[in-house]
């Protein structure tokens, strides 16, 4: 399951350790959401439905946390 940046950025802000867990917690925060939200909304709902069809194993696996000192690196050449 690809993900985009968009989506990882999210799931690395609401992650809770577990799959399930994150799912939780983002259909918790999109309670909070006002309805002019539509953007967030909607990238929030394609994150879910992608984390439902991945595996645990792979909720793992995924980077959420990117390697800034790399970042930097590119960013300087």
């Amino acid at each position: 399951m690809e993900f985009t940046k968009d989506e990882l950025t999210l799931i690395s802000i609401y992650d809770s350790a577990v799959r399930k867990g994150t799912i939780v917690t983002l259909k918790d925060m999109m309670k909070y959401l006002s309805v002019d939200e539509t953007e967030l909304n909607d990238l929030t709902n394609s994150a879910i439905e992608k984390l439902e069809k991945i595996t645990d194993e792979e909720y793992e696996a995924l980077d959420l946390f990117p390697d800034f000192d790399e970042m930097e690196d590119a960013d300087a050449e």
